[in-house]
């Protein structure tokens, strides 16, 4: 498994490289803001609301690229990198 926190409204890394068949778990590192991870490009894949703590993971099994945003904070971006 691999890690990606948030952060002072950021993804941290912002840009992460696996192989297929990795499973990414993001954590909600904030004090008070919530936040949700989304894949507008998959229909509008989105996890639940991530209160500060909480934290939720998601296996990628196939090669690609996968952009995501925070879903109230759209200005927040990351994408997960999945290699062979």
């Amino acid at each position: 498994m691999v890690e990606v926190t948030i952060e002072k409204y950021l993804f941290v890394p912002a840009e992460l490289t696996i192989k297929a068949g990795t499973t990414v778990q993001w954590t909600n590192n904030e004090k008070r803001a919530s936040h949700s991870v989304l894949f507008p490009a998959e229909g509008a894949l989105e996890s639940e609301r991530l209160l500060p703590g909480d934290s939720w993971q998601r296996r990628f099994d196939r090669p690609g690229r996968y952009p995501y945003t925070c879903g109230p904070h759209p200005e927040m971006h990351g994408v997960i990198i999945v290699t062979e």
